[in-house]
């Protein structure tokens, strides 16, 4: 059976924390120049936000009965599929390399415009070639149009 919830790894989230802390113990242990101990300061602070951020937006996709459901920081949106109006695997160039992506197009009842939310392998903690397998196996995948 598949996975039904997909997350930033929790190891990812608190090496990220951790990360942060050594950051901000080697700035005021060593004796670096203000300018130095600022910006490695500013980067400790970079880590916890990004660390926070991953860690409130956990699970961040995830299937609830019939309806699929995401968190994001204005909260969780859930949407049932007939509001799901394309789910697809994108590959965007990174770093050389073309990663896939999963692409979501989600249409609210009453609503004139799609809502493009664009999740790659950080976002999921997986591969989104899997979670497009499951979501497709799960019915949320509309047959192409």
């Amino acid at each position: 059976m598949h996975n039904l919830s997909w997350a930033t790894p929790m190891a990812a989230v608190i090496a990220l924390a951790v990360g942060g802390f050594v950051l901000v113990i080697v700035a005021f242990v060593t004796d670096v120049d203000p300018a130095g101990r600022f910006l490695v300061s500013a980067a400790a602070l970079g880590l916890w936000i990004i660390a926070g951020l991953a860690a409130f937006q956990r699970p961040r996709l995830w299937i609830d009965g019939g309806s699929l459901a995401m968190k994001r920081l204005s909260g969780v949106h859930t949407y049932r599929a007939d509001e799901v109006s394309r789910i697809k695997l994108v590959r965007y160039p990174r770093l050389g390399r073309r990663i896939p992506m999963l692409e979501l197009d989600l249409r609210r009842a009453g609503e004139d415009d799609d809502r493009l939310v664009i999740l790659g392998r950080w976002d999921l903690g997986a591969d989104p070639r899997d979670v497009y397998d499951a979501l497709e196996q799960n019915g949320f995948v509309p047959p192409h149009r």
